[in-house]
């Protein structure tokens, strides 16, 4: 059987619900622990005495060390243990043992199997002493504590016993059937991304070339129809495409990977008519520096996608290189809707999911990108404010050896 512990199995609020029932029933006290000894539940009908003990440190840690104690013995043996407590009340401790493997204990009891005698009331002055309570009221509430038969106790806690076993054997079970439907429903998500993938597989076999042909006579012809912008639209995307083929774990030049942009940005300024300006500033020092192919679209992507197209016009998009302290820093800027503090407090946790519209890298994977190539001190960080725009800013060393992790393992 799987390693379960009972707090992951057990319903907190069913055996809640059986044990009220159960104490109502007996008038004994009970509380369920795990292996470790804590509690699981709060404790039922305990009797005043033993809240007026645990009310204070000393008793408390008495009675912790006793249940704790007896507890042990109980789940070592596999069956009920009768036992006194610090106090001399009579306590039972029940192993949960579900198909022969225990996963904690009852405790049960707080009663006397005897009427109690005047050499155990002297013990309980001393106590009241020990513990810092009133002495009259601490021996009152001793007194009040009943008196039951042994076989009574274990048959009240066999009961108990039945009962809690059940419940943990039913949410095991549940926790099984579970996790059989989640392993059926991460099956079937494998096959439907495997027959995607084969679907992507049997794409990719068009020959680029042929493409690249195609688009380079479909520019070449929208010239000698007087179609100018046509055909730079054209190449502007041919050399989208084909700098897109590049392998992931490669690094460029910030000087390509800035055409690259320039060329996104054409077909977007013709997309959008002219609406979309743009400036790129990027000092001729940094423009051989290396950086990993396919690092800013997806930023630029996202200004431009969740920034700017929910703003009816005056669209602006700046991006600017910068070099502090052999850090360099790419700013991409935009004056767009902007967010909230919750969303940017939620974008900067950058988590692993999503996909961009165009590469199918992303703003998430961007961010792992570089902290696994460069360390966790480089990487995305996004400034914003609701109504005036967003600062997208990408760090990373000016010049490195050792890679931390190829792009494969990524």
């Amino acid at each position: 059987m799987t390693d379960y512990k009972l707090t992951d199995v057990i319903d907190k609020v069913k055996l809640r619900e059986m044990l009220a029932k159960f104490t109502e029933a007996t008038d004994l006290a009970a509380i369920p622990c795990d292996l470790t000894g804590k509690n699981i539940t709060d404790p039922t009908n305990f009797t005043r005495h033993c809240h007026m003990v645990r009310s204070t440190e000393i008793g408390k840690k008495l009675c912790y060390a006793s249940d704790e104690k007896h507890g042990r013995i109980s789940m070592e043996q596999g069956e009920p243990v009768i036992f006194p407590c610090h106090c001399g009340l009579m306590d039972l401790a029940a192993p949960i043992v579900v198909e022969g493997k225990c996963y904690g204990y009852i405790l049960c009891g707080q009663v006397f199997l005897e009427p109690p005698e005047a050499e155990d009331i002297k013990q309980a002055k001393i106590r009241a002493k020990k513990f810092g309570l009133d002495e009259d009221d601490y021996v009152q509430s001793f007194l009040e504590v009943k008196v039951f038969t042994k076989e009574r106790l274990i048959a009240a806690t066999e009961m108990l016993n039945i009962f809690s076993n059940y419940i943990v054997e039913l949410g095991i079970n549940n926790l099984m059937q579970q996790r059989l439907i989640e392993e059926e429903r991460l099956r079937m998500q494998l096959e439907n991304t495997l027959h995607s993938l084969e679907l992507k597989v049997l794409q990719a076999q068009m020959n680029p070339h042929f493409l690249f042909n195609t688009l380079n006579t479909a520019a070449r012809l929208s010239y000698l129809e007087n179609a100018k912008r046509t055909g730079e639209i054209i190449y502007s995307l041919a050399s989208l495409l084909r700098y897109s083929l590049r392998n992931l774990e490669q690094f460029v030049t910030l000087k390509e990977e800035i055409t690259y942009i320039q060329h996104y940005l054409h077909i977007q300024k013709a997309r959008y008519q002219d609406l979309l300006k743009t400036s790129i500033d990027v000092p001729a020092n940094l423009q051989d520096i290396l950086i990993p192919v396919m690092t800013l679209q997806p930023l630029v992507e996202n200004a431009i996608i969740h920034g700017l197209e929910q703003k009816e016009d005056d669209w602006e998009l700046n991006i600017k290189a910068y070099e502090e302290d052999e850090i360099v820093t790419i700013e991409i800027m935009d004056n767009g809707v902007g967010m909230d503090s919750k969303t940017l407090k939620e974008l900067n946790k950058f988590t692993r999911t999503g996909k961009g519209h165009v590469t199918g890298i992303g703003i998430p994977n961007v961010d792992i990108r570089i902290k696994r190539y460069f360390g966790p001190k480089y990487g995305l960080e996004v400034d914003s404010e609701l109504g005036k725009g967003s600062v997208t800013r990408l760090s990373f060393p000016k010049t490195f050896k050792d890679l931390a992790v190829s792009w494969g393992e990524v």
